[in-house]
C-alpha cells in the first residue's frame, strides 16, 4: 500500500486536475485519509498545491522531454509526446492548467515557466514541421491542436478509469483519433 503523503499527493493531482479550486476536504476524501491527517503532511492548501506543482513539473518534463527528444521524425515526435501526456495521466492536464491559472506569474526567469515555454515552443514547431510536409491540416492552428492534444489526453485519462481496455490500447486508440481529427 502506498505511503499516506503518496495518497495523498496523487489525490490532490487527480482532484486539482478536475477542479483547481476542490476544498481540501475533497482531497482528503479521495485519498481515504482525514483532514487532519492531510494536515499533518502538508501545513496548508498553498503547501499541498506548490509539493503537486513539483511533482507534476518534474515527472511531466522529463516524460515531454524524452518525446521530444525520440526521434528526428516530427510524428513520432508527436505520437511520442501524446503517449507521455497520457501516461503522465492527470499530472498533465493540471500541469497545463497551473501555468495557465491567474495566480501564475509566468515569468521566462522562472526554470519552471521557461522548460514549459521550451516544451510547448518545441510543440509548435513540430506541428509547424508536419504542416509543411502536408501531414497535418494547414488551417488548424498549433494552439487549437494544442488545444486537441490534451482534450485527447484527457479522455485517454478517463478512459483508462472507465473501460476494460489496456493502456497501450487506448494509447494507440487516442492516437488514431488524434491523427485522423488533424490530418488534411
Amino acid at each position: 500500500m502506498k505511503d499516506t503523503k503518496a495518497r495523498i499527493l496523487d489525490s490532490a493531482i487527480e482532484i486539482f486536475g478536475e477542479d483547481l479550486s476542490a476544498p481540501l476536504q475533497k482531497v482528503a476524501d479521495n485519498a481515504e485519509v482525514t483532514r487532519r491527517t492531510l494536515h499533518r503532511y502538508f501545513s496548508d492548501r498553498n503547501e499541498l498545491v506548490a509539493v503537486c506543482r513539483q511533482e507534476i513539473e518534474s515527472s511531466c518534463k522529463k516524460a515531454m522531454l524524452t518525446a521530444i527528444q525520440s526521434s528526428n521524425d516530427p510524428l513520432v515526435q508527436l505520437e511520442s509526446m501524446l503517449y507521455a501526456g497520457i501516461h503522465c495521466g492527470a499530472k498533465y492536464a493540471l500541469f497545463k492548467r497551473l501555468h495557465q491559472s491567474e495566480d501564475h506569474q509566468h515569468t521566462p526567469e522562472n526554470r519552471n515557466c521557461a522548460d514549459y515555454d521550451s516544451i510547448f515552443k518545441a510543440f509548435h514547431n513540430i506541428i509547424t514541421k508536419l504542416q509543411q510536409q502536408g501531414k497535418i491540416n494547414p488551417e488548424m492552428s498549433s494552439q487549437w491542436i494544442q488545444v486537441l492534444h490534451l482534450g485527447i489526453v484527457e479522455s485517454s485519462v478517463n478512459a483508462k478509469a472507465h473501460t476494460a481496455k489496456s493502456e497501450e490500447e487506448i494509447k494507440k486508440l487516442a492516437w488514431m483519433s488524434y491523427l485522423k481529427a488533424i490530418s488534411p
